[in-house]
């Protein structure tokens, strides 16, 4: 490793930011790899903990770096990105991406509606809607839970999901093969939130991290609101693209 050069008017910490930056974004540093601790950055580079400190912090914000108490620093696994400018499912984005996916059921069965979803589904307080709720996992790594709610009003055939392999099975891939529905648009929302207890748990955050909440209706190509999605997904884990035109 090069030296510091201290006639540059950029600080130190920064520099040896950017350098160790470089080695993970260019792929020398690799997901899981272990750095070096701050004892050996100050013997390598000859500067102070409090700029080797700063310059892991910038590191660590950026979701490059993870830390593990009585363990080390050591490179993050690269975020999930997915772009918001396209209507894909968990399963198919993912495929996407060359990445695996698998789930895990949670519960899969008929539920009287909840409030948020009867003016937008068109439908009475005693119409049954298909409750799935699964884990999401990329890779074998848990990345989401995910809670829809499916309209049987747009077609009874969606009652079929409750017999089927969820596990293993994509609802969008279903959705268009199995009952020839074209979705046309979502309407999403997205925010940072506290996960619940249970939620952590299932996502292995620790009880200080944040979550990203998603919630998204998604619609047919005539107009019929055909399912509600709530989403938890790890803040660490995961980031989205949006492309914005002039």
């Amino acid at each position: 490793m090069s030296k510091l050069n201290r006639n540059l008017p950029v600080p130190l910490y920064y520099q040896l930011y950017q350098k160790i930056k470089k080695k993970i974004v260019g792929g020398e540093l690799k997901a899981g790899d272990p750095l070096p601790s701050e004892f050996e950055y100050c013997d390598i580079y000859g500067v102070s903990r409090l700029t080797i400190r700063k310059a892991l912090e910038e590191l660590y914000r950026e979701g490059l770096i993870v830390r593990s108490r009585g363990k080390g620093t050591f490179v993050s696994e690269n975020k999930r990105e997915e772009n918001l400018t396209i209507l894909k499912g968990f399963t198919a984005d993912a495929a996407a991406n060359g990445q695996e996916t698998s789930s895990v059921v949670i519960e899969n069965k008929l539920i009287d509606p909840p409030p948020e979803t009867i003016n937008p589904f068109g439908i009475s307080e005693d119409t049954p809607v298909i409750f799935l709720k699964r884990l999401r996992f990329v890779n074998g790594y848990p990345m989401a839970v995910e809670s829809a709610y499916f309209n049987t009003s747009v077609n009874p055939r969606l009652l079929r999901i409750i017999k089927m392999d969820m596990a293993n099975q994509s609802v969008y891939k279903f959705f268009r093969e199995e009952l020839k529905l074209s979705l046309e648009y979502a309407d999403e929302t997205i925010e940072v939130s506290h996960p619940t207890e249970e939620d952590r748990e299932f996502l292995k955050l620790k009880p200080n991290e944040c979550s990203v909440l998603r919630r998204r209706y998604t619609y047919t190509k005539d107009n019929k609101c055909l399912e509600y999605v709530i989403s938890i997904y790890r803040g660490d884990k995961y980031k989205f693209k949006v492309r914005l035109g002039a």
